[in-house]
C-alpha cells in the first residue's frame, strides 16, 4: 500500500500545467469517442453532445488547478489542525518562523 501512495505523491509532484491539459484532453477525447460510438448505433441523449463535452473539459481545466491550490493552502496553513498548531509552535521555538 505504501508503494502505491509513494507513486501517487511522486506523480502529483511531477504534474505540470501541460500534463494536466494533456490528461483533460485525453479524457475529453474518450468522451468524444463514446459519443461517436453511441451515435453510430443510434443512441442519442440531448444532454450528451460535443458542446457538453467541451464545457465539461473547460470545467476540468479550470476546476482542477483551483482544487489543487485550495489543497495547498489547506495543507500549508498552521491554524487548521492541532498537529499544524504544534508544528507552528515548534518552528517558532527553533526560530524558523
Amino acid at each position: 500500500m505504501s508503494k502505491i501512495l509513494r507513486n501517487i505523491v511522486e506523480w502529483r509532484n511531477t504534474l505540470t500545467a501541460d500534463k494536466l491539459k494533456q490528461i483533460v484532453a485525453l479524457f475529453g477525447g474518450l468522451l468524444s469517442a463514446i459519443l461517436l460510438f453511441l451515435r453510430s448505433i443510434g443512441v442519442t441523449f440531448d444532454w450528451f453532445s460535443q458542446e457538453s463535452i467541451n464545457a465539461f473539459n473547460q470545467v476540468l481545466l479550470n476546476g482542477i488547478p483551483f482544487v489543487l491550490v485550495i489543497y495547498g493552502v489547506w495543507k500549508n496553513s498552521y491554524i487548521v489542525t492541532k498537529k499544524a498548531k504544534e508544528q507552528e509552535k515548534l518552528l517558532k521555538e527553533k526560530g524558523l518562523k
